[in-house]
């Protein structure tokens, strides 16, 4: 029987294998930014944090891109449609490219507003700090959509080892980069900056290279790179926009949660940038999981198999619970270790970033698989809408009104916005399983 099926569990560990180092490697030297960048003092970090924040919302709409473009390549290799695989895939590059390109002008042009906006009543040396690093940074803003593009196109076919590989190149040069920059050449925030902007234009240039390489049975054509398919780029469009909308709504929320906090101070600031990193450790297995699960599902949808396609669904999240189950624990038991590496904290920061993490890894085990693997089957079979509708009305009413309830008006601080997350991650779930057990998103399944 396990012959029959699209992906033996030998071909599942090859998928999900490069993808948790992969996505370990991404949080592993964002830590080892922040411990490095915390020698310089509070100021910087916190800057360097609340820019990561404004990031994200851009980043986000790379990755949601990428997974439309995912999603759409799984779904013609599954049907064996090649060439509309290979359209698709060039396509992607080239909206990734052009998206790229106009997020860093608008950032660069608006850096000073951006960081006005959301963050005007931080001290002025955490200002200072931050508009340097989003300058800086905004410059790689091309490159790194182009290394989404690629990537996602190894991962639709299952080579995950590919982006793998080259996420390790990526992030060698970054890690050295920064220590280079910042304890030899006393660059302060701008060395951690410029080792990003550079390590994601290599990171690019290479992934797209080895995309173009005719070995592959999925590459790059050059006609797919020069010339627009209107209907290739709304079917991609149709997955990328809705996910593009949820994510980044999400990391707006993200934004004005923080803004919330920053009115407590640098402490309270600061524990929250410790805290969120180092809860990226027990997310590395889910968020991988979550990109294993947009090739399996979208395969199996193209292959017009349902049987398969809850099979699967059923054995990735079995998987993803015993995985996040142990990262998360030996988060929770290691905690003072972890938050230990961070040098000149206060002891008020500290003992605020490890109950934050507690409440992270804690809960995380149990909810955090359904609130965010799941929702990626969702979108693999087309169910796009719904995922959407949920996780921007759930973000909206948890993490920006109760946490402004809790943290601002109950004074209660980051501690007040984590329980708020808790919640959220509730009601995510409360949506996501009735939907997966309806079989109401088998009807979007036969219309993709």
């Amino acid at each position: 029987m396990e012959q029959q099926r699209l992906f033996s569990n030998q071909r599942l560990i090859r998928l999900i294998i490069p993808l948790v180092i992969e996505q370990g490697l991404t949080i592993l030297v964002g830590m080892c930014d922040g411990v490095m960048v915390s020698s310089v003092g509070e100021a910087a970090i916190s800057g360097v944090s609340l820019v990561d924040m404004i990031n994200a919302v851009v980043l986000i709409l790379f990755a949601a891109l990428a997974t439309g473009g995912a999603v759409v390549t799984s779904q013609f290799l599954g049907a064996r449609q090649m060439e509309k695989a290979k359209k698709s895939a060039g396509q992607l590059v080239l909206m990734a490219g052009v998206l790229g390109s106009v997020s860093a002008v608008l950032c660069i042009v608006f850096a000073n507003g951006l960081m006005k906006l959301f963050f005007g009543s931080i001290d002025q040396a955490v200002m200072d700090a931050g508009l340097i690093y989003l300058r800086i940074t905004a410059l790689s803003f091309p490159f790194i959509a182009l290394y989404n593009a690629g990537a996602a196109m190894f991962r639709s076919t299952g080579n995950s080892k590919v982006s793998m590989q080259v996420s390790l190149l990526m992030n060698l040069i970054n890690v050295l980069g920064n220590a280079f920059c910042i304890f030899v050449l006393k660059m302060g925030v701008a060395g951690v900056a410029i080792p990003t902007l550079v390590s994601r234009a290599v990171a690019a240039a290479v992934i797209l290279a080895m995309a173009a390489q005719k070995k592959h049975e999925l590459h790059l054509q050059r006609q797919w790179l020069t010339h627009i398919d209107r209907d290739m780029m709304g079917s991609i469009l149709r997955i990328g926009i809705p996910s593009a909308c949820e994510n980044s709504i999400f990391q707006l929320g993200r934004l004005v949660v923080v803004s919330m906090i920053a009115l407590f101070g640098t402490t309270q600031t600061s524990a929250n940038a410790v805290a969120n990193t180092l809860d990226g450790v027990g997310i590395i297995v889910g968020q991988a999981m979550g990109l294993a699960m947009v090739t399996v599902v979208g395969q199996s949808v193209g292959a017009g198999d349902l049987k398969q396609t809850s099979y699967y669904i059923k054995k990735l999240m079995l998987w993803t619970y015993v995985l996040m189950g142990i990262s998360n624990g030996l988060l929770f038991l290691f905690v003072d270790q972890m938050v230990g590496l961070y040098s000149s904290l206060t002891p008020e920061t500290v003992v605020l970033a490890r109950t934050l993490v507690q409440i992270h890894s804690g809960f995380a085990i149990l909810l955090w698989p359904v609130s965010f693997v799941l929702p990626n089957a969702l979108r693999a079979a087309n169910d796009v809408k719904f995922t959407m509708w949920v996780g921007v009305g759930s973000m909206i009413l948890f993490r920006v009104v109760v946490s402004w309830f809790l943290c601002v008006q109950f004074q209660m601080g980051a501690i007040g916005v984590w329980i708020a997350m808790i919640l959220d991650w509730v009601c995510r779930i409360s949506f996501f399983l009735p939907r997966i057990f309806s079989g109401k998103w088998q009807t979007k399944y036969t219309a993709g």
